[in-house]
């Protein structure tokens, strides 16, 4: 149902009349929107940084995550850690050192594979697909799959849970921007693919449904299509060839990286671009409330310049209802940063529902994470 929004556009005290640029001197601008980045917003300007607590306690702090400390290799994804879930979604991290002896099929919903690191093959009902770090795989419901890794393999899995993935609406810019469709690769039923088929012996598939798994045993290797057509099937981006969007003026919200989306939640894909180099404008992320999505961030590779003592493999969670922004360190660059450009590639996952924490999460939690925002009196 469309929304016509209560408001009556007002300016009140010293403020800026542009969002994230030309804000008053010695002011720390904060955003508090609705749905997100995409209702109706009100941008306060503060006289103090709005994450400059001296102590935080309660269900609402911010929590990270190094999952490079979750080391079991698991021969199953569905015996992977979780690390946080709700209705919606189940995010978990999975490491993997051989080939999987199973086929895996997951009946709970789609399935998208981030690859973080290690390359080799998979192997579905629709033909063999080779991976490396920065891939998206998105398995359709209903796939029968497995992976034969070159080396460890570890993946982020992100479940959209009794539904599906699209493509984002991307608008004024049309579907050829941030990545074109033909930048999807399917999987081929090619040599590699005909040569699995002729692994003989019994092959077991270890089917995922509300949340318990289900083995059916066959005396074949049930991947043994000879072809397919239509217009399901599995689709694999690399971080590489997304081209985000960029303004030179204007710090974009994150919702303008979105890659996948689902029902109750979105993708996000921050890639490395120029830094804003209008001199008014904000080069670094805003202060915002997130009142309405809990906010995941998983750091792939680079250098994280919004975040400190944060590196590649680790995760923050961000719940709904509290101020968050850049760590204090990022501060100093606010206006003008030593670099032309950043050199990142995130995870970004946006969930409309409250996530809970995993047993995989909660062991390798930074208890210390919520402090690096803390207030500090200058050095005299």
């Amino acid at each position: 149902m469309a929304r016509k929004w209560i408001y009556a556009s007002r300016r009140e005290g010293i403020a800026s009349r542009q969002a994230h640029a030309d804000m008053p001197e010695g002011t720390f601008e904060r955003e508090m929107s609705k749905e997100g980045f995409f209702g109706p917003a009100a941008f306060l300007h503060h006289k103090n940084p709005p994450t400059g607590w001296t102590d935080f306690d309660g269900p609402l702090k911010p929590r990270a995550f190094d999952l490079n400390r979750l080391n079991i290799a698991e021969a199953s994804p569905w015996q992977s850690s979780r690390v946080l879930n709700n209705a919606a979604c189940d995010i978990r991290f999975w490491k993997l050192s051989g080939a999987m002896q199973t086929l895996a099929r997951n009946g709970d919903g789609d399935q998208l594979l981030f690859i973080h690191a290690g390359k080799g093959d998979l192997y579905c009902d629709f033909g063999h697909l080779a991976y490396e770090p920065g891939d998206y795989i998105i398995l359709p419901r209903g796939t029968m799959w497995r992976l034969a890794p070159d080396d460890e393999t570890a993946v982020l899995m992100i479940e959209a849970t009794n539904t599906h993935y699209t493509l984002p609406d991307k608008g004024l810019v049309g579907p050829h921007a941030i990545f074109d469709p033909a930048m999807l690769d399917v999987p081929e039923m090619d040599d590699a693919f005909r040569d699995q088929q002729a692994e003989a012996g019994e092959w077991r598939v270890e089917v995922k449904k509300r949340g318990e798994v289900s083995t059916i045993t066959y005396p074949y290797n049930p991947l043994d299509a000879v072809g397919w057509h239509g217009e399901l099937h599995p689709v694999r981006l690399n971080v590489r060839d997304i081209r985000p969007l960029m303004s030179h003026r204007y710090h974009l919200p994150p919702s303008a990286h979105t890659t996948f989306l689902s029902d109750r939640f979105v993708v996000c894909t921050f890639a490395p671009r120029p830094f804003e180099s209008d001199p008014g404008a904000l080069k670094v992320p805003f202060f915002h409330n997130n009142d309405d999505y809990d906010e995941v961030l998983f750091y792939h590779a680079g250098d994280f310049f919004s975040r400190d003592n944060i590196d590649a493999g680790m995760m923050t969670f961000h719940p709904s209802g509290f101020t968050h922004g850049p760590h204090p360190k990022a501060l100093k660059n606010m206006l003008k940063q030593t670099k032309e450009a950043t050199d990142e590639y995130a995870v970004m996952i946006d969930t409309r529902d409250p996530l809970d924490v995993g047993e995989g999460a909660a062991s390798v939690e930074n208890p210390d994470y919520v402090n690096s925002w803390r207030h500090r009196e200058p050095a005299e």
